[in-house]
């Protein structure tokens, strides 16, 4: 006996809409989240609904992306990189704060966009727009409107990316809606979310190698010409201002309690922010009786939000008591959550 999905897929009664082009509308939920697909006629409405019910006796399990069962996705080799980038923040979307949904979310609304096919006509008005909302995990999808069809049409499927197109889109990529340069902090944040969605499509298979096209040298000796000045230690903040900084920080902002234990972990325990990003509770040792705690350094960001070793090697680092009660009461609150 086949065991069923542990799913809570409903389908509704067909709805008619008399003022729609498509004005017979098949509704359906997978796990609260609702989907929706618009005929022209009823037999055809009546005919994937069918299908729909059939699949649920049957137990198949159905898809958060689509909200159609698994089996009909289509090959691997026709998978549009619009379809992919919905299903990679799907799958990505429990584990970022709000602040870094929004940030992927634009990125990938402006990559989306440029990886097409090149026979494709003019951008649809406010293509973007669009996709900033039907990126979200919970947008309902009407695969019946314009920008829709217009994305699942002209999307380059993700087995036709391949170097010479990426470095293209990648320059196109700091350049903004009235062709003017993007500042290189907006550039490089747009170009790493790109790559870390086609990144994650070469970690699951869904191709055979990265595409994407190495970094070209020039930024390399660009980074390493930078004029290096000694800090004048004079002009940093004295330990006294820099608690009262820490303890000011949090604000109505959701995110901005993670960002006081950052800042506090950065400032007491001299972590980079690249290993600050990847603390994990595993690697602290935090005594209860006021003395002073450690942290194991063990891992740092690569700047894909993938764990890489720590520039100058694992280390242990002494914390005062200070950044032990501040690192106990965020795992608690974390614990309650």
């Amino acid at each position: 006996m086949r065991v069923r999905p542990n799913q809570d897929v409903r389908i509704w009664a067909i709805q008619h809409r008399p003022t729609k082009s498509k004005p017979w509308s098949v509704r359906w939920t997978v796990d609260s989240q609702r989907y929706s697909r618009a005929f022209r006629t009823r037999a055809e409405a009546d005919r994937r609904r069918s299908h729909l019910v059939v699949a649920q006796q049957a137990g198949e399990r159905f898809s958060s992306l689509t909200g159609e069962p698994e089996s009909w996705a289509p090959p691997v080799s026709q998978v549009t990189l619009y379809a992919w980038a919905r299903q990679w923040l799907a799958e990505e979307w429990a584990e970022w704060a709000p602040r870094t949904r929004r940030s992927q979310v634009e990125g990938l609304a402006r990559f989306v966009p440029l990886a097409i096919d090149p026979r494709a006509p003019d951008l649809p008005p406010g293509l973007r727009a669009y996709l900033t909302g039907a990126l979200s995990p919970s947008a309902v999808i009407d695969a019946s409107c314009d920008h829709e069809k217009w994305l699942n049409r002209w999307s380059l499927p993700l087995m036709e990316l391949n170097e010479e197109r990426l470095a293209e889109v990648e320059r196109r990529l700091g350049i903004g809606d009235e062709g003017q340069a993007l500042g290189p902090t907006t550039t490089g944040r747009f170009r790493q979310i790109a790559r870390s969605c086609v990144r994650r499509a070469v970690e699951l298979k869904q191709l055979p190698a990265d595409p994407w096209p190495p970094t070209p040298k020039g930024r390399t000796r660009r980074k390493a010409r930078r004029r290096r000045t000694a800090v004048d230690v004079k002009r940093l903040p004295d330990p006294a201002t820099m608690a009262a900084i820490i303890t000011a920080i949090p604000s109505h902002q959701p995110g901005s309690r993670t960002y006081q234990v950052m800042t506090a972990v950065a400032y007491y325990a001299g972590l980079r922010p690249s290993e600050v990003a990847m603390l994990r509770p595993r690697v602290l040792q935090l005594p209860d009786n006021g003395d002073w705690g450690l942290i194991h350094v063990v891992e740092a960001d690569d700047g894909y939000d993938e764990p890489a070793e720590p520039k100058t090697g694992e280390r242990s680092v002494p914390i005062p008591p200070v950044l032990v009660e501040i690192l106990q009461s965020w795992i608690a609150e974390k614990s309650l959550q």
